[in-house]
């Protein structure tokens, strides 16, 4: 009797399809490594498929740390490099808008506020641009924010000078903090990169941080606004401890032990 014919192990499509999207992503982690930048169609066009797929690509390797998204493509970050505000701006969205909205709704007719720097409170410029407004005082060590508000009939703007970091458009240094000795606020949307219940609120930039540190002095009620992104990260210069800042405006996504820890620490928190 003749040997049994060897049976040929059965094709799996879901396995294949695996490995082909794995190899995928992994070439465009190769390809933005060599040329630092890529666009949407670009990669496209490259693997013969649609821009829907690329950029669930380009999403699912974000989320993985392993790229950032920009408008129309994606680039490298490197450690320690600065996100231009261009990008910032679009990562963290929809959250960014609630919360700006849920500021918004603290600023009154009459009040002097400071806006930091930063992509979060860069909307609630947009949104001050619209409110039935008669008067308000707005400082900022912001450029950009600084011209989204310098048109604006019901804003009285005053521009804090210093030296600019060009990526975030943000003043800071000596004059800035000069300048703000002589104003005082009602209230302060303090833009902040990193925050620890148990060390405190940070920026990478030590002249910021301290520029921050003078804002928060001047300032009545002092209101941090940031995405649960940035909640348990550690960066190098502390501004304050949390417990220095009356409230925290973040998004739904925040981890619910940090939340209850902030609570017993004295600070509000919203989630917008």
């Amino acid at each position: 009797m003749g040997a049994a014919p060897e049976r040929k192990p059965e094709r799996n499509p879901g396995a294949d399809k695996g490995r082909l999207l794995a190899g995928r992503r992994r070439q465009i982690v190769e390809l933005v490594e060599a040329q630092e930048q890529v666009t949407v169609e670009e990669l496209s066009a490259r693997f013969g498929i649609s821009v829907v797929t690329i950029r669930s690509d380009l999403k699912a390797l974000e989320d993985v740390g392993a790229l950032v998204r920009t408008h129309g493509g994606a680039l490298l970050q490197r450690d320690g490099d600065e996100l231009p505000i261009s990008v910032k701006e679009n990562q963290h969205y929809a959250e960014k808008k609630r919360i700006a909205a849920a500021a918004a709704r603290l600023i009154a007719d009459g009040d002097t506020i400071i806006l930091d720097s930063g992509s979060t409170t860069a909307e609630i410029a947009k949104l001050i641009r619209g409110m039935k407004l008669s008067a308000i005082n707005v400082i900022t060590n912001a450029l950009n924010i600084a011209v989204l508000l310098a048109n604006v009939q019901h804003v009285n703007l005053i521009m804090l000078g210093g030296q600019l970091r060009s990526r975030s458009y943000s003043l800071s240094g000596p004059q800035a903090e000069a300048a703000l000795g002589h104003l005082q606020a009602d209230r302060l949307f303090l833009g902040v990169d990193c925050l620890d219940p148990e060390i405190g609120l940070m920026t990478p930039y030590l002249l910021e941080a301290q520029l921050n540190a003078k804002m928060m002095k001047v300032s009545r009620h002092v209101v941090a606004v940031a995405d649960s992104s940035k909640l348990m990260r550690r960066t190098l210069s502390v501004i304050a401890r949390v417990d220095e800042i009356d409230m925290l405006i973040t998004d739904r996504g925040a981890d619910q032990h940090v939340v209850d820890t902030l609570i017993e620490k004295g600070v509000e928190v919203v989630l917008a």
